[in-house]
Parts: C-alpha cells; sequence; structure tokens
C-alpha cells in the first residue's frame, strides 16, 4: 500500500496513536507527589491518598486498563479500590515504563527509550538482560552511564523486588541506590511489604511481574485469566491487612495484545535499506543506512502503512512521543524509522530472541498498550 510522504511523516491510513499524557494523568506523575506529600496528588488521582500516613506503590507488570475491565467479573479486590485510567509512556515497555514510574521522567529525560537501545559501538544493549551480542555489558556499559537520574526523589526508600533482581543491570539503571527487599515467592511479597510497613517506612515500592510473564507465553487467555485472579486475591488480602492510615496505589508498565503467530520481518525491500533494528517487535526502530533515511521512509510506509503507524525521528519528536524534552543522549539512541504497529502484529528481528515465542506483546500506542489502572484503597 502505497502512502505520501510529508514533512518527515506519512499519511496514515486510520486514527493516530495514543499519546501519553506527560503533563497529566501519567505513570511518569504517580511517584513523586507520593514520596513528597500524599496530600498533594493531583485531581486525576483516585480518591484515598491524600491524609494517608504511609503509602505502598504496588506495579503489577503487564495489566492493560483495558484487560481488567474486560475481566471484571472475575475480580474481587482490584474491582473494589478506586479507579482510573491513565497512560503510560512510549513505547509502552516494562524497561522504559519502570524508568519513569521511578524516576519521575519522561523518557526523552531519563533515556532508556527502549527494551533494545543502540550503542555508542554501534552493537545493541537489551535492557533487560543488561547484554550486547559480546554478553554480560554491566561493565563495558556501566548502567549508571546509561541512566544516572535518581529515583523516588533519592530517597532510598525499601523497594520490594523479586531476589533474581537485585544485582541486574538494568536494577542498577532505574533503582539505584534504594533498599533492596528481596522476595522469591508472591507470599513473600506481601509479607515484605508489610514487614516495612510495620517497620514504620512512609514509602514502600514494590513490583510484580507474573501477569506479564504469563501474557507473553501464553496470550491473553484462559491461563491469563487465572494469573489474573490469583495476582486479584493477593490484593485483596494485601487490602485486608493494611493498617490505619495506610494507602495502597497500584498501577502498571502497559497492558497487552495478543499477536499470537502473526509475526513477520520487514519486507525485503526495507531491510536492504536498515543497518540495524533496535526496540522492541510493535516498536521497532529502523536504524538507515547512512544517506538512505528518506528511502527508508518511503520504503516502509509502501510496505507496511496497512499495518503499522510509519513515523520518521522528526514526527515522533515534534508530537513528544518521548516528552517535551529530548536530551542528546536519548537522542542518539533513536532510529530514523519506526514501525509502531496498529494491528496485532509484530516485526520479527532474529537478534531479538527469548526462551520461548512470544503471543501476547505490547511496546505500540493502542488504547490496550496504553491505558492502564491506577488504582487506591485506604487501611
Amino acid at each position: 500500500m502505497g502512502a505520501a510522504q510529508r514533512n518527515g511523516s506519512v499519511d496514515q491510513p486510520t486514527a493516530a496513536p495514543v499519546l501519553p499524557d506527560y503533563e497529566g494523568a501519567c505513570v511518569a506523575n504517580v511517584m513523586r507527589p507520593l514520596v513528597e506529600d500524599p496530600d498533594r496528588v493531583p485531581d486525576w488521582f483516585p480518591e484515598g491518598v491524600r491524609g494517608a500516613d504511609q503509602v505502598v506503590l504496588l506495579v503489577l507488570d503487564g495489566l492493560g486498563w483495558n484487560q481488567m475491565q474486560d475481566r471484571l467479573h472475575l475480580l474481587r479486590g482490584l474491582s473494589l479500590m478506586a479507579a482510573t485510567p491513565i497512560t503510560t509512556v512510549a513505547p509502552t515497555t516494562t524497561a522504559t515504563a519502570l524508568t519513569s514510574i521511578c524516576t519521575g521522567l519522561a523518557p526523552g529525560e531519563h533515556g532508556v527509550i527502549g527494551y533494545r537501545m543502540i550503542t555508542e559501538a554501534d552493537d545493541i544493549l537489551n535492557v533487560l538482560r543488561w547484554s550486547t551480542s559480546k554478553g554480560d555489558a554491566r561493565e563495558t556499559i556501566p548502567p549508571e552511564s546509561v541512566q544516572h537520574d535518581v529515583a523516588f526523589e533519592g530517597q532510598r526508600p525499601p523497594v520490594v523486588v523479586r531476589a533474581e533482581f537485585r544485582d541486574s543491570g538494568f536494577t542498577r539503571a532505574h533503582l539505584g541506590g534504594c533498599r533492596h527487599v528481596p522476595y522469591r515467592m508472591p507470599s513473600t511479597l506481601v509479607a515484605g511489604i508489610m514487614q516495612q510497613l510495620a517497620e514504620g517506612e512512609p514509602f514502600v515500592y514494590a513490583y510484580y511481574d507474573g501477569i506479564d510473564k504469563v501474557a507473553h507465553e501464553y496470550g491473553l487467555d484462559a491461563t491469563y485469566d487465572a494469573e489474573l485472579v490469583f495476582v486479584d486475591r493477593m490484593v485483596e488480602y494485601l487490602v485486608q491487612e493494611l493498617p490505619p492510615g495506610v494507602a495502597l496505589v497500584i498501577t502498571s508498565d502497559h497492558g497487552q495484545v495478543d499477536v499470537g503467530d502473526r509475526l513477520f520481518p520487514p519486507a525485503p525491500g526495507v531491510l536492504s535499506l536498515v543497518r540495524q533494528q533496535s526496540g522492541e517487535a510493535r516498536f521497532r526502530w529502523l536504524h538507515a543506512v547512512p544517506g538512505a533515511e528518506a528511502e527508508l521512509l518511503s520504503a516502509a510506509a509502501e510496505h507496511h502503512a496497512d499495518v503499522a503507524w510509519v513515523v520518521s525521528r522528526e514526527q515522533v519528536l515534534d508530537e513528544c512521543w518521548f516528552g517535551a524534552k529530548v536530551l542528546p543522549g536519548p537522542l542518539a539512541r533513536l532510529g530514523d524509522v519506526a514501525l509502531v504497529t496498529r494491528e496485532p502484529v509484530a516485526f520479527e528481528d532474529p537478534a531479538d530472541t527469548g526462551p520461548f515465542h512470544l503471543q501476547g506483546r505490547h511496546g505500540s500506542l493502542t488504547e490496550d498498550e496504553v491505558r492502564v489502572p491506577l488504582l487506591v484503597a485506604r487501611g
């Protein structure tokens, strides 16, 4: 399908992507008032935070607003919390969104602009594994050199996260300086939160990744429903056990789309103009062969505008996809053209592999991926 090029962008056949609300109801703006002064949370917060003596911020990885709404008939704990939809960041991926949640910054400022980012050596850094084609990159690319903004306003709160994440490069990048409270089972996640509250901590951060893992492996089927019910009952128990004066705030980093087997590489006529691919399967950055940037944009639109928003780096910057400010470091990590899928499909990159084929995916800017819940309960 052809598409006309105009001022560094291409005509798109359908509605525009859902862009993050960086000035308002966005995950990047949740943490700061909770840490600084819960009495001054914005008006878009659900009721229950103002006047709290202690606050727990729990991130449930992969829980989209739309997926939750579709399953309210299964839920007890989550459905009883005061709720509103907010937006996550671009791209809708864990590495970027968690960094925004913990630093309070848009991606264009904190610099973790995707799950796989190009390096100064023209290699690709897998942010969650903190590795390149040469292996572990924690020494060659120190995480603090990529993301050097402090988490949680520098207040070093306890962070209740999986034990195996403690020394990872990504943990150093987005939780550096925090006091780790490791857990190995969901029950010890809840126990860890309760222990920190009993010790008088004013703010506790916790993170659970099970919903995202299940969606990736099984899609949004009955197995996903079972995981969501399990998490819902865990939240129900946590709410019941909250001491008086404690506010529990829950949000997420992104939603999900069930892609299944609808995975294919960019067209040969596109790949012939590409020297590197970064990003992820639903937000695939294409780095052009030098001098081929305009030709790559036209070719990508010709072949893929039927399933994706095909956008240039200039359009992304003009429309503030990564926030109003994009610093030089993050800017250097952007590709020349992005394939941002609008349909339930994904763009394959042979270098982007994992232990199993992913059924559920995210990264793009559809409603299902961008809208996430903001939930509040009060002890």
